[in-house]
């Protein structure tokens, strides 16, 4: 079984100064190559028993599999939440000079 170089994390913060927070401290940190803020996600979901509603930022983040721990610790360190939603899916293909520049975004053609 071939092993995922890649991977999209996501994670949601409750407004646009906090979403740029981390966004920017995974790309200067040369965590991620990338991260997207889509402004508008609402969220249901139950906590401590009760459904609740909000409206957050969702953040896709770009980067090497290997760099998850990293970006956790990362994440958490700057997150307002108590129990930030953290998650990765493995990118399983792609433009191949797209996933060259995720490999190495400081390096351009």
């Amino acid at each position: 079984m071939k092993k995922n170089l890649y991977q999209l994390v996501l994670t949601t913060c409750p407004d646009s100064a906090s979403a740029e927070r981390i966004a920017r401290a995974l790309v200067t940190d040369r965590l991620a190559a990338c991260v997207n803020i889509l402004p508008i996600a609402q969220s249901i979901y139950v906590w401590k028993g009760k459904v609740e509603s909000a409206a957050e930022q969702l953040l896709l983040i770009k980067s090497r599999t290997r760099a998850f721990g990293a970006i956790e610790k990362r994440v958490l360190g700057l997150h307002p939440y108590e129990l930030p939603e953290l998650i990765a899916v493995p990118i399983t293909d792609g433009l191949a000079d797209y996933l060259s520049w995720l490999r190495n975004p400081d390096k351009t053609r």
